[in-house]
C-alpha cells in the first residue's frame, strides 16, 4: 500500500493519543497508590518558563486536530481549554480521536501539494500540505507528547519506552 497523506497523520495522531490515554492512566494509578491528589500533575513543570503539563495535553490534541482538519479542507472543533482534572483531560483526547476518526481518507487525497495557510503571531505563513505534516504538524505533535511523557516520568509515574512505542504491530 503506497504511503498516502493519511496514512502519514491520521493512524499516527490517533495511536500516540491512545498511548496518552494509557500514560494518564498510569499517571492517576501512581497519584492512587502513593496517596496524593493527581490535579498535582495539572500545573506541573520541568522549568519555570514552560507551559504547564494541563497545556502540554491541549496543544498535542490541537496539534493532531488542526494537522487533519488543515490537510482535509475542513475546520476543527474548538475546545474550551477548561481541563481541570485527568478525567478531563482524558475526555479532550478522547474528543479529538473522535475528530481525527471522523474525517475519511480520501478528504486528505491530494493535500500534499494543497496551499495551507498557517495562521502565526507574526503573519501568516503558507506552506504545502507535505512540507506543513512533515515540518510543523508531527513535529509539533511531537513536542508536546514527549513534553508530557517527560513530566509524567520526571513526577514517578512508571512510564518506559514500550509506553511510548506501544507495542509493535
Amino acid at each position: 500500500m503506497p504511503l498516502t497523506m493519511h496514512s502519514a497523520s491520521a493512524p499516527v495522531f490517533t495511536r500516540m493519543l491512545g498511548h496518552l490515554l494509557n500514560w494518564l492512566d498510569k499517571a492517576e494509578a501512581h497519584a492512587a497508590a502513593r496517596k496524593f491528589d493527581p490535579a498535582n500533575y495539572l500545573t506541573a513543570r520541568l522549568a519555570p518558563d514552560m507551559l504547564p503539563f494541563t497545556k502540554q495535553i491541549q496543544i498535542a490534541c490541537d496539534a493532531a486536530k488542526l494537522g487533519v482538519a488543515r490537510l482535509a479542507g475542513v475546520e476543527a472543533p474548538k475546545f474550551a481549554d477548561d481541563e481541570a482534572t485527568l478525567a478531563d483531560l482524558r475526555a479532550r483526547v478522547r474528543k479529538t480521536l473522535e475528530f481525527i476518526e471522523s474525517i475519511p481518507a480520501d478528504k486528505l487525497a491530494g493535500s500534499d501539494e494543497r496551499e495551507l495557510v498557517l495562521p502565526r503571531r507574526d503573519g501568516p505563513v503558507t506552506l504545502k500540505g507535505e512540507f506543513f505534516l512533515k515540518h510543523y504538524a508531527l513535529p509539533n505533535f511531537y513536542f508536546h507528547l514527549v513534553t508530557t511523557y517527560a513530566l509524567l516520568r520526571h513526577n514517578g509515574v512508571d512510564l518506559g519506552k514500550a509506553d511510548y512505542l506501544g507495542p509493535i504491530q
